[in-house]
């Protein structure tokens, strides 16, 4: 596994507590999302290293950067139909590309003059962005909001191929770390390297709120 990894306690320690943060596992060139499905789909992504076969170019797909997040919506992989946790290594560029095509996925009166205006917004938009309260290993809501990224049409077929760079499968992983979870261990749990991301714009940092 390539995934960089440390212990969920001393990593706690260093991460901001509150605001909005893109925490993730990122270098110049890559950065790591998270996403899970049922073994038809998530086989195939990491046999061929691209998602192709049953998974869906029509409807909206949604990434997250965010590891502890994917586990509170996937219940550490024990959900039916997302048994298959995959970490997609994907350009860092593409990344930043879908933010700065993305429309929030619920009226900000400070961006728009009007309910309408951003109504027309979110139709000609195919990149979705919402913040929602990370969670810790065992569920429980925190100050501190994750985002997570919706993505359809063009950016879709994009994100599904030419954006990748690899696909792990962590499946075995999350199960693995799941069993200190139930155990309360969380002394010994390890979660990937994870930190803010901050970009170089700072007008897309500023739409995004980051602090």
């Amino acid at each position: 596994m390539k995934l960089q990894l440390k212990k969920y306690i001393e990593q706690q320690k260093e991460w901001p507590q509150q605001g909005h943060h893109i925490m993730a596992q990122y270098d110049d060139e890559k950065i790591i999302v998270y996403q899970s499905y049922r073994p038809q789909i998530g086989n195939f992504a990491i046999k061929n290293q691209y998602f192709g076969g049953a998974f869906s170019l029509e409807r909206m797909t949604w990434i997250k950067p965010n590891f502890l997040w994917m586990m509170y919506r996937n219940g550490w992989g024990t959900k039916e139909g997302q048994e298959v946790v995959l970490a997609i290594h994907l350009k860092k560029k593409a990344f930043q590309d879908y933010l700065k095509n993305a429309v929030y996925s619920s009226f900000k009166p400070e961006l728009y003059e009007s309910y309408n205006l951003w109504q027309e917004d979110v139709q000609k938009s195919d990149v979705r962005l919402q913040w929602d309260p990370d969670h810790d290993p065992y569920g429980a809501k925190l100050e501190r909001r994750a985002i997570q990224i919706g993505l359809r049409k063009e950016f879709i077929k994009s994100y599904a191929k030419e954006d990748i760079i690899e696909i792990e499968d962590i499946s075995q992983f999350v199960a693995e770390q799941y069993k200190l979870v139930t155990a309360q261990n969380l002394d010994d749990l390890m979660v990937p390297e994870e930190k803010p991301l901050i970009f170089d714009d700072e007008e897309l940092n500023k739409y995004l709120m980051l602090k």
